[in-house]
């Protein structure tokens, strides 16, 4: 069977392997568990990760030979030469170091007749490259390339208000629904929508008494590869960390420099080629992704594992009418959408997609909905800081961009 495998390796060794940043580095982290599972024999693993992905043995299938070209002891090394990992091409990287032309994308959007959200031009990106946004880009939203989680489907009859906001709701829970994070030059954007929620929810579980932020760190280095099939600030998944929490739990943690909690974030909050007061430039920091550790790496005091916060359950919800009942009762859920240059300028109103091409998946925490105009809208928090946006939050159509697609949550622990 492995002769087999391999020979069906070559079958693909000149594809290309996605237009998004996430989904690139995924099929190419599980092309690789792939050729590992081959290489030792463990052929019902492989099994089981073709049965979750069937485009993966779509790629890797067929019989053309040539076995001196894979080597199944190097599998990066064999996932580049068959096309399923990149390989460094400057070409594509200097055409990418384009300037993104936001006024152009401000321009168009405000002068489009019966628009329903105004741009302009947020210092997080003004000089940025298309390099430097697509980084952010870090969540998996290709169907292909998501894992699939279990749905909830069982839900009171219940009627919704027109309009709903958390942070009216829960106003005893404001300090963590209110925080506005920034994921800096990372793509950890999977971890913030996710971890956000859940630290939200945690506080409404708890009628306002845990008031401590949940660690994003700990969720980027640790619902990993093995974990959570994610790769931290290279992207992840957004239904598998819910199922993470439920499993290992996430510890305390604040925003760089807060000095206080377990495991802060390990990056600064940041602009893009631009001087802003209280900002520091994206492209003078690092990328210093999380590693997972069994301690407190920010503050050695506290008990890594007694310091722990668990979650009781994990699903997906997909009706809008179900969505907002769980939001309703719970408290807010992880959304994911596909973001195209214009949402990049959003200012306020309700987004919907009107210029500019596809840049990647990215995450975000839906905290609410309402209706303005007779447009339905979802509404969200986002982790670019609060110089973006409406103060770090926006509103988007139901809908638009497939964010009806995937929503995910969890119960939180009463504890």
């Amino acid at each position: 069977m492995r002769s087999l495998f391999v020979a069906g390796l070559l079958a693909v060794a000149n594809a290309a392997v996605h237009e998004f940043m996430a989904e690139s580095n995924f099929i190419c982290g599980i092309c690789q568990e792939a050729v590992e599972f081959a290489a030792s024999d463990r052929f019902q693993e492989l099994s089981q990760l073709y049965e979750l992905f069937p485009k993966l043995e779509e790629k890797i299938e067929g019989f053309i030979g040539n076995h001196d070209l894979i080597d199944v002891k190097q599998p990066e090394q064999t996932c580049t030469i068959l096309g399923l990992c990149e390989k460094e091409n400057i070409t594509s990287f200097l055409y990418n170091e384009v300037e993104v032309d936001l006024d152009s994308l401000v321009e168009h959007v405000n002068n489009t007749p019966n628009a329903t959200w105004k741009a302009r031009k947020n210092e997080k990106f003004i000089g940025a490259t298309y390099n430097d946004v697509r980084s952010l880009m870090g969540t998996v939203v290709d169907p292909d390339w998501t894992v699939k989680i279990h749905e909830k489907r069982s839900f009171k009859d219940t009627e919704v208000p027109a309009n709903f906001d958390s942070r009216v709701e829960w106003d005893m829970c404001a300090v963590t629904i209110n925080h506005i994070r920034d994921q800096a030059n990372c793509g950890s954007c999977w971890a913030h929508g996710t971890t956000e929620a859940f630290n939200d929810r945690m506080c409404i579980a708890t009628g306002g008494n845990f008031v401590k932020l949940l660690s994003v760190a700990d969720t980027t280095a640790c619902c990993n590869a093995t974990s959570c099939m994610s790769f931290g600030c290279n992207g992840g998944q957004v239904g598998t960390p819910w199922s993470w929490f439920q499993r290992q739990g996430v510890v305390t943690g604040g925003d760089y420099g807060d000095e206080e909690l377990c495991f802060d974030y390990t990056m600064p909050q940041c602009a893009h080629h631009v001087d802003v007061e209280g900002l520091t430039p994206c492209e003078d920091i690092p990328k210093v992704a999380p590693k997972c550790k069994a301690e407190c790496q920010t503050n050695p005091l506290i008990n890594y594992a007694d310091d722990k916060v668990k979650g009781a359950s994990s699903y997906a919800v997909r009706k809008v009418e179900h969505i907002k009942q769980e939001i309703m009762e719970h408290g807010p859920v992880t959304g994911a959408f596909t973001v195209y240059e214009d949402f990049l300028t959003y200012a306020e109103g309700i987004y919907q997609h009107t210029s500019g091409k596809s840049l990647g998946g990215h995450a975000i925490k839906v905290i609410g909905w309402g209706v303005e105009d007779d447009v339905d809208y979802w509404l969200c928090v986002n982790s670019w800081n609060e110089t973006w946006g409406d103060k770090g939050t926006f509103k988007i159509l139901m809908g638009d961009c497939g964010i009806n697609r995937q929503m995910h949550a969890g119960l939180a622990q009463d504890i």
